[in-house]
Order: C-alpha cells, then sequence, then structure tokens
C-alpha cells in the first residue's frame, strides 16, 4: 500500500460485515434440505427437518488456521439412539474413504471455548453433546457437535470447518 488512507480503506473494506450470521438464521428458519460445499467439492447435509429453536442464535465461530461459524444441523434419524460414526456417515452423504470418527468433548474443546454451542445442543438433544470429526482432505476437517432428539426423531447440534495442518 502507497499510503496510510489507502491502508485504512484497505482494512475498513477487510473488516465489512459479509451477512455470514444472516445465513445461519435462513438456515434456521427453512426445513427445506440443505447441503454446503466443501474441500473436494463433496456435499454433507446439514439439514432435512426442523431446527430446534434451543439452536437458534447461537453465533459462534470454531478456532483452527480458518475460524469458521458454527452451522445449524438438524437431520431426520429415525435410530433408537445416538447414530454411530457409519451411520453418521451415511447421514451426511459422506462417501469418501476418509475416517469419520468421534472426539471426548475435553480434547475438542479444552478451555470451554465453545460452552454455549454444546449448551445449545445439550437442550435441543437428550442433554449430552457428542463430537464427529469428519475428514474432508488432507488438511480441512468438519466438526459436528451433536445430540439426539428421540422425540422429534433427529440428529440436531452444530457443525464448524477447520483447517488442520
Amino acid at each position: 500500500m502507497s499510503s496510510d488512507e489507502q491502508y485504512g480503506s484497505f482494512l475498513d473494506q477487510a473488516n465489512q460485515d459479509t451477512g455470514a450470521g444472516a445465513g445461519k438464521a435462513a438456515a434456521a428458519a427453512a426445513p427445506a434440505s440443505s447441503t454446503s460445499r466443501s474441500a473436494g467439492a463433496q456435499q454433507l447435509k446439514t439439514t432435512d427437518t426442523e431446527v430446534p429453536t434451543a439452536l437458534e442464535g447461537v453465533e459462534e465461530f470454531y478456532t483452527s488456521e480458518s475460524d469458521e461459524p458454527f452451522e445449524v444441523v438438524s437431520l431426520k434419524w429415525e435410530g433408537r439412539a445416538m447414530c454411530s460414526e457409519d451411520d453418521f456417515a451415511s447421514l451426511v452423504g459422506h462417501t469418501s474413504d476418509a475416517e469419520v470418527s468421534t472426539v471426548e468433548m475435553p480434547e475438542f474443546d479444552p478451555d470451554g471455548r465453545y460452552e454455549n454451542v454444546v449448551k445449545a445442543v445439550e437442550k435441543a438433544g437428550d442433554g449430552k453433546a457428542r463430537v464427529f470429526r469428519v475428514e474432508m482432505g488432507r488438511s480441512r476437517v468438519q466438526y459436528y457437535v451433536l445430540g439426539f432428539d428421540k422425540k422429534g426423531a433427529r440428529v440436531v447440534g452444530f457443525r464448524a470447518m477447520a483447517v488442520e495442518s
């Protein structure tokens, strides 16, 4: 940059609200099925049923090499308990050979940074939040913080993208 004014203008543009929160609100309002594009052009499903009110209004970001917002997840699940890793991979449409695993909460959130996310999931589901980790390539992963809503016959919670190198 050649001047302080140009640099200031650059910073102002970089810090403008991009409407990320508005997209989350729209996803929460619409029960229509939605997917999102991620690394490798694979699309994973995030909603196909009504979103619980306990998940609305949570605006948190997962901190990694790319800070990404938590996105609402609400998927039909007819099981009697929370889905397994294999069932979860099928539920979201994960078709590659990459690994889907569960992560213990202290490993996922050792500092309690995502307490609002976890509490909302516990309230919307069965009182217990679980974390699934889906590999999306060499350095991209998705974390799903989920609960089981037996009454609503659905898996509910949030998903966040992460870059881990």
